[in-house]
């Protein structure tokens, strides 16, 4: 009988010795699948904020808001630009009008002209311009004041135009150079209205 319980224990023995590397892989392996998968880390409270200008949070209410504001704030400098225009336009025809009746210019006429000269400088400067070179002459200036004040209201309402088309963008040349031609003749007006 003992011949069988030691053959029994040999066989469990064996068995156990056998299966113990078996074991020893499988917690092996289990525990370096739990050291592979880091547990999260709960933000520290104590920590100070990141600086605002390295997180760039794109659909945050603030910066939409932000960009709402800046949009609005282009679009009225826009149309202050085009309301600029209209009224420069407005300008020109009254003092043709003005001129048909007269036949001579006012202290009215005077500061008409003043102001057209004024918003024409904000078109110009607002479209990206310059103050023009000094000795730049404008070709075909007419010398009777009736067809000088025709051909301002004529640069007036294409500038009008020029500008209304443009969009709010975009530097314009044509814009600027329409601006400078229709500022030379307006100092041209009032030079002859002296």
């Amino acid at each position: 009988m003992f011949g069988l319980i030691n053959h029994t224990l040999n066989s469990w023995h064996t068995r156990l010795l056998m299966l113990t590397p078996l074991l020893f892989v499988l917690v092996t392996c289990s525990h370096a699948q739990s050291l592979a998968r880091p547990s999260p880390t709960p933000p520290d409270p104590t920590a100070s904020p990141k600086d605002d200008s390295s997180n760039t949070n794109f659909g945050s209410p603030e910066n939409e808001m932000s960009a709402k504001r800046i949009l609005k704030e282009e679009k009225k400098r826009y149309d202050e630009h085009v309301a600029r225009a209209r009224e420069v336009s407005e300008i020109a025809t009254q003092l043709v009008q003005n001129y048909k009746t007269r036949k001579v210019f006012n202290t009215d006429d005077g500061k008409k002209l003043e102001r057209l000269q004024k918003l024409t400088k904000k078109i110009r400067n607002e479209a990206g311009g310059s103050d023009p070179d000094p000795d730049a002459d404008i070709k075909h200036t007419p010398a009777e004041p009736q067809m000088l004040l025709k051909r301002v209201a004529e640069m007036a309402d294409e500038l009008q135009k020029m500008v209304e088309k443009t969009p709010r963008n975009v530097v314009s040349a044509a814009v600027i150079d329409q601006a400078n031609k229709l500022l030379g003749l307006v100092q041209h007006l009032r030079d002859l209205g002296r």
